[in-house]
């Protein structure tokens, strides 16, 4: 059976009395109010269902003393792993996450079926969208279970940073065979002039019930792999535009994209020299 067509998402996005339930769930204020009690020390008994339940090993970690579930959630790595290649013309991914790759036709991207946008869209009519032209989109989605700081992809300068009000969908593929999910749901992007690839837009795009999308900076100069920033509870979403030529992205990722599969990667790990 499609998993899609049973359980909760199920109820949610393929039924009309789900679809209802929906309009609150994706609402913003619900958000914030979900936000607010997983920052509160009231929420530290959800913090050892959720570590069992998505296999965490918490040594891994730098503390495994949590004030809160959002402390747990946005929990810190040990840097050694999560190494960062320094090679520059290696292009690294931002974040741990299931990596789609995909080409953009003049402005329009087509990541799942039916459900196309524009960057134009994506990045709610800025002009830098023209500079993506038959330039490339990877989207790199992250489940709870992910680690959820994301790091910058090279040296670089902010030029720009915008926050995108809008709704809070799940991220699962569910939500995208049925809606334009990446501009729909509220995002941050960020403009970035790199070393190494020209003029890269980081977008993060909230989901479900995240409570937030915290980023440390709104201007400056930065180094590569220097963390960005980090999300607050649920699955989550970064993409990045590169433009035409801008670098050269393992062909491998393309291919799975079209077969419909989703890329295990980790941040910091090059993605132009495909390593299986």
């Amino acid at each position: 059976m499609n998993n899609n067509k049973k359980g909760a998402l199920g109820f949610l996005y393929n039924t009309k009395s789900g679809r209802f339930v929906l309009k609150l769930l994706t609402a913003r204020w619900l958000s914030k109010l979900c936000g607010v009690f997983l920052s509160s020390r009231l929420s530290k008994p959800l913090i050892k269902g959720f570590v069992t339940k998505n296999g965490i090993n918490l040594a891994d970690y730098k503390t495994n003393d949590f004030n809160c579930f959002n402390h747990c959630f946005c929990r810190e790595i040990k840097p050694e792993l999560r190494p960062i290649d320094f090679e520059k013309n290696h292009l690294i991914s931002p974040c741990d996450g299931l990596l789609s790759a995909y080409k953009i036709t003049d402005d329009t991207v087509l990541p799942i079926k039916q459900s196309s946008y524009s960057v134009n869209e994506l990045l709610a009519g800025d002009e830098i969208c023209k500079r993506y032209k038959d330039g490339i989109c990877l989207v790199f989605r992250l489940c709870v279970d992910h680690y959820h700081r994301y790091c910058y992809v090279d040296n670089l300068t902010i030029s720009k940073k915008r926050f995108i009000k809008g709704k809070l969908h799940t991220v699962r593929p569910i939500a995208l065979e049925r809606y334009p999910v990446f501009v729909q749901n509220c995002r941050e992007y960020t403009v970035m002039e790199t070393e190494n690839f020209g003029t890269v837009t980081q977008i993060e795009v909230g989901a479900m019930l995240v409570g937030k999308i915290k980023n440390h900076h709104s201007e400056g100069e930065f180094s590569k792999g220097e963390e960005k920033g980090m999300f607050l509870y649920g699955g989550s979403t970064i993409v990045l535009l590169l433009e035409k030529d801008a670098t050269n992205i393992n062909y491998e990722y393309f291919s799975a994209t079209k077969k419909g599969i989703e890329t295990p990667v980790k941040m910091g790990q090059n993605l132009t020299d495909f390593k299986k």
